[in-house]
């Protein structure tokens, strides 16, 4: 009896403050005093009550344009929503801020956050990509602008990863090309210059060596599908491009079927 009054006790004295906080935030908000609400924004993001935090900070943001605290109430604008996972608007506000802050006490974060942010919201690789490559190039800027920041490798491989995701974006349509065949045309061609193209923009991709096989892949079947006086050219320039495969990737796990691509194209090519 006793633990459920204790029990009842601690849920009413919860419920109450609970309450209390709630009151407090509606009478914040409905206040015209900006210092109030900048305040009680503050606490609200030290409490993990960013959505109150930002919704208050939005209020006074444009009041403190021009004094004293217009650069921190922007840049704690942009964490409460970065915090809050809400990546597009923490970015743009903290883009907002280094342009408006080039050299503010907050530049740094800002501009690793504002690419981190995009970062965190670029999608799976078969979607579109333009998050993707807005994250390269806030985070290439932030290195640019702060080449000494302990942050630079924590940029630096984000920016890998991201090129590494662009490079798979690629690979796909070269595979999809490959897979179409000869479906309305010659997508072979397709597939060898959209695995080119990628190989020459990231070349330092984990991706590369996938590219490298379908290129060769796909030169093969050109060689097949050729009339009959082009062959000898097709499948010598196939066995160019073994011989690129093999010295590139000695131990490839496409290993046995560059060699048997090899051993038939050998078949067409006079010594």
């Amino acid at each position: 009896m006793v633990q459920k009054l204790i029990l009842w006790l601690a849920v009413a004295v919860m419920t109450a403050v609970s309450l209390s906080s709630c009151g407090e935030y509606q009478k914040v908000l409905k206040s015209n005093d900006a210092n109030y609400k900048f305040e009680y924004a503050k606490r609200a993001f030290e409490q993990k009550k960013y959505v109150q935090s930002y919704t208050l900070l939005k209020d006074v943001v444009t009041v403190f344009k021009g004094s004293d605290k217009a650069e921190e109430s922007l840049y704690l604008l942009a964490m409460s929503h970065y915090e809050n996972k809400e990546y597009p608007d923490a970015a743009s506000y903290f883009k907002a801020y280094y342009q408006r802050f080039p050299k503010g006490k907050y530049a740094e974060p800002a501009r690793y956050y504002a690419g981190y942010s995009y970062y965190l919201d670029s999608p799976e690789a078969q979607l579109d990509q333009s998050e993707t490559i807005k994250a390269i190039e806030e985070l290439q800027g932030f290195l640019d602008f702060f080449p000494r920041s302990d942050k630079v490798s924590l940029a630096q491989n984000a920016i890998f990863e991201l090129q590494d995701k662009l490079t798979l974006k690629e690979l796909q349509n070269a595979q999809l090309y490959y897979n179409l065949g000869t479906y309305l045309g010659n997508n072979y061609e397709s597939c060898i210059v959209t695995a080119h193209n990628a190989i020459k923009e990231y070349p330092y991709s984990k991706y590369k060596e996938d590219l490298e096989m379908l290129v060769l892949k796909a030169k093969y079947q050109e060689a097949v599908l050729s009339v009959e006086e082009k062959k000898a050219d097709r499948f010598r320039d196939v066995i160019d491009e073994y011989y690129s495969f093999i010295n590139n990737y000695p131990e490839s796990k496409n290993l046995s079927e560059a060699e048997n691509i090899f051993k038939i194209a050998r078949k067409y090519v006079k010594d």
